[in-house]
């Protein structure tokens, strides 16, 4: 009869670490994921901040250049701001296929690019 006790107990102890270990792993994994999807978005987002910093100085030049050859530096900047109306109404159209689902597919495969690697070490071992 203490045998079966000692065994209950072990099985207990053994089930309470293992459940400590599962979660601690859970955790662990959800930090690297989250990291994993923040670092891209921070080089994205530089990447961004690069080229619309770019896009505006060329965007000045384009629309001085017009300027110059209309005679009129506002008609310039006009013809350059409509036609970024144009784009804008055109990427809100279609935002789903240009941002949403490209974004949505990167955060996916981030986070199931860790899970196939993990698959990828343990058929390995």
């Amino acid at each position: 009869m203490e045998n079966i006790a000692e065994n209950i107990e072990k099985l207990y102890e053994k089930a309470e670490r293992y459940s400590k270990t599962t979660y601690e792993l859970v955790r662990l994994n959800t930090i690297d994921k989250t990291s994993d999807i923040i670092s891209s978005l921070a080089i994205v987002i530089t990447i961004l901040i690069i080229a619309a910093i770019f896009t505006l100085f060329i965007n000045i030049g384009i629309a001085l250049w017009i300027g110059q050859a209309l005679n009129s530096n506002a008609l310039g900047f006009f013809i350059v701001s409509g036609f970024y109306i144009i784009v804008g109404i055109i990427v809100f159209i279609k935002r789903n296929e240009l941002i949403k689902i490209p974004l949505d597919n990167l955060i996916v495969s981030k986070l199931l690019k860790s899970k196939m690697d993990d698959n990828n070490s343990e058929t390995k071992n």
